[in-house]
């Protein structure tokens, strides 16, 4: 497999405070990789990394070769790169359908349109007038999703998918993952459901205050070894 986007001894801040410890991190093209860990391990803080919201060096993160840490997160989007972030964060003001569009902004070429959306998430084509924070919290999700999507990247990183969501709701939009990856997609999710994240990925990166405690093929990986990387026990 060849790498998409690699990030390399990647350290982190929000002022004095240091949030990551020189993670290594590696995605082939193809991938759905998860990454678990309890509250405050960093997991957010390292998509924030990607996706330039937090500055790094330059050369902690690659996309294809190229060192692209601190760039600006709308050039970053515009290299093939797409979050759905934590909490959603629709715009209150559009409705669903406005929503979606806006993640068209990036002009990238792909196959995602609204009509490939609406059969995805065929409740979005419903609700498409409504506005977007008025929808339940689980079709708020998809339209978070469905915005990222439209932007045609190469690679959509997932924030807490299954934050504050009722289990049958989780099952859904985790049943959309094979759609969504089925043409080559890359996927990175960042998970507190441990099950749900061994379940749906290839492989899996455990952090724990900041660093990477445990990494390895999801399905080889034992309940007592995710269990000892997760809480540090």
């Amino acid at each position: 497999m060849s790498a998409i986007l690699q990030t390399s001894a990647l350290k982190a801040f929000y002022g004095d405070a240091q949030a990551l410890f020189g993670i290594d991190f590696e995605l082939n093209v193809g991938e759905l990789v998860a990454i678990i860990g309890a509250n405050g391990a960093g997991k957010s803080t390292f998509l924030k990394c990607l996706t330039g919201l937090v500055k790094t060096p330059a050369s902690s993160v690659m996309w294809k070769g190229k060192a692209i840490g601190g760039l600006p997160p709308g050039h970053i989007v515009s290299q093939g790169l797409a979050m759905v972030p934590e909490g959603r964060r629709l715009f209150p003001s559009l409705s669903v359908e406005e929503n979606l569009l806006m993640g068209a902004n990036a002009r990238r070429k792909g196959p995602w349109s609204l009509d490939r959306l609406f059969k995805l998430f065929p409740i979005l084509q419903e609700k498409r007038h409504l506005p977007g924070t008025s929808l339940s919290g689980g079709q708020q999700q998809m339209v978070a999703i469905g915005r990222a999507l439209m932007s045609n990247p190469e690679v959509l990183l997932c924030d807490e998918l299954s934050l504050g969501l009722a289990p049958i709701v989780i099952r859904e939009i985790y049943n959309a993952m094979p759609a969504i990856t089925a043409e080559g997609m890359t996927v990175v999710i960042v998970e507190q459901d441990v099950t749900m994240a061994r379940n749906a990925s290839q492989r899996l990166y455990c952090f724990q205050e900041g660093k990477v405690s445990l990494q390895g093929e999801s399905s080889d990986l034992t309940r007592e070894q995710i269990s000892q990387a997760y809480f540090g026990v």
